[in-house]
């Protein structure tokens, strides 16, 4: 019993858990991202370690090829000299730090190999996590595009229908603004058709006889022959006005 519920637990906390980082997979990257600097630095600490064991060795066969040449020269040294014991003893040492060298050799050329082996693996490692954690940044960067465009097509989609529908707002303006429109070219028409032209027409009638004798004293004083009409004769002068002239 304690354990369904135990069971049930754990999956509402998972289902809880994955859906946070559904919402929110920058942060879980950047988590993984971190837990890599974290793996590498742990890596790199335990490369340091074979690096330091490496030099350790390298500095063993050192110390026994410089044993090997003293041993060397010494036994030579005493073989010449005829002291066969000394000489024995000198190349049984040798014997034995030549034994240790080789397998010193043997080991370091191991530690060595196993080191360049370590070293491409993390960086294979490195350049692999590395080139998922930039594929997964476009692509977040991807869906978070889709999203923000799924949510404008949303909206305009939303604005669409409420704009284009059969909007009672905008029905009851549209009816409001037909029936003033209707009513002023009415009142318009009414207005035009009540205007009494016989005055108008009248004055304009008495307008233009007074314009045309106007015209035609003015031609009769100057002489000028209007067109259509022989030239008019010219006014009399009187004796004063040839006296002021003269």
């Amino acid at each position: 019993m304690f354990s369904r519920v135990a069971n049930l637990i754990r999956g509402f906390f998972s289902l809880f858990i994955t859906g946070i980082e559904k919402r929110n997979p920058e942060a879980l990257l950047e988590l993984e991202q971190e837990n890599l600097r974290k793996q590498i630095a742990n890596f790199n600490q335990g490369l340091a370690t074979h690096a330091g064991l490496c030099e350790r060795i390298m500095g063993q066969v050192r110390k026994l090829e410089a044993e090997q040449k003293d041993l060397r020269a010494k036994t030579a040294a005493h073989l010449r000299a005829g002291n066969k014991s000394a000489a024995g003893q000198y190349a049984l040492r040798l014997q034995t730090i030549e034994q240790q060298l080789e397998e010193n050799r043997k080991q370091l050329e191991q530690a060595e190999a196993t080191y360049k082996n370590l070293v491409k693996a993390r960086d294979v490692a490195v350049q692999t996590a590395r080139a998922k954690i930039e594929s997964l940044k476009g692509a977040i960067n991807d869906m978070r595009m889709n999203q923000a465009m799924a949510e404008i097509h949303e909206m305009a989609s939303g604005m669409i229908s409420s704009i284009g529908g059969a909007g009672d707002t905008l029905n009851r303006l549209h009816e409001m603004v037909e029936e003033e429109r209707t009513k002023a070219a009415g009142r318009s028409r009414i207005a035009r058709d009540s205007i009494d032209m016989t005055q108008v027409d009248l004055k304009e009638g008495e307008m233009a006889a007074l314009a045309d004798q106007a015209l035609a004293d003015f031609a009769a004083r100057e002489g000028i022959s209007l067109p259509g009409e022989a030239a008019a004769p010219a006014a009399p002068r009187t004796m004063g006005s040839e006296s002021q002239s003269g």
